[in-house]
């Protein structure tokens, strides 16, 4: 079991007893409102089962990291990433909080943990992130990480009949912060 800690949060492998709070934040309308249209229960449960087998980082997979506040052991969310390009050692991350783990500054402590544990575990090259242009929590959260705008691809998916651009984030592993 992966386990990274901060000094206020534990971020550690998805477990069996996470599937409620999982469920919960793929289902809440707000929290998807820029990345999807909430899916069935079905395609969420098989979500979560993929994400809870083992993971390898050249599998082409998610990898799933649970985010707990330390001092209550509360649940508030989710981080991780997957390697979109082995060869060329780049890794696209991810993470999407509760509404009551936000504001906190969270998604940057638990994304910075993540990044560092997969530059020195995973010789990661380079950090991609993506998010919609309108959704400026998570450019902020991108930017406090070091991340810098390469680009906007404009009418990058869809959901419902709304078109949505998302930026373009790179982070090169030498430019982390320290």
């Amino acid at each position: 079991m992966l386990e990274l800690y901060t000094d206020r949060l534990k971020i550690r492998s998805l477990q069996r007893a996470d599937w409620q709070v999982f469920l919960s934040i793929h289902q809440d309308l707000e929290l998807n409102q820029f990345v999807r249209r909430p899916e069935s229960i079905q395609a969420i449960s098989d979500k979560f089962e993929a994400r809870l087998l083992p993971w390898l980082f050249d599998s082409g997979d998610w990898l799933t990291l649970t985010i707990e506040e330390i001092d209550t052991g509360n649940i508030i969310g989710f981080t991780g990433l997957y390697a979109s390009n082995v060869d060329l050692g780049h890794a696209e991350v991810g993470y999407m909080l509760s509404q009551a783990g936000q504001g906190q500054g969270y998604a940057t402590e638990s994304l910075a943990a993540v990044i560092d544990w997969a530059s020195l575990s995973h010789q990661v090259h380079k950090f991609i992130g993506l998010c919609a242009t309108e959704n400026r929590a998570s450019v902020r959260v991108l930017e406090k990480c070091g991340f810098q705008l390469e680009g906007v691809l404009r009418h990058n998916y869809r959901i419902d009949d709304r078109w949505i651009d998302d930026c373009c984030f790179g982070l090169l592993t030498h430019e982390r912060a320290l």
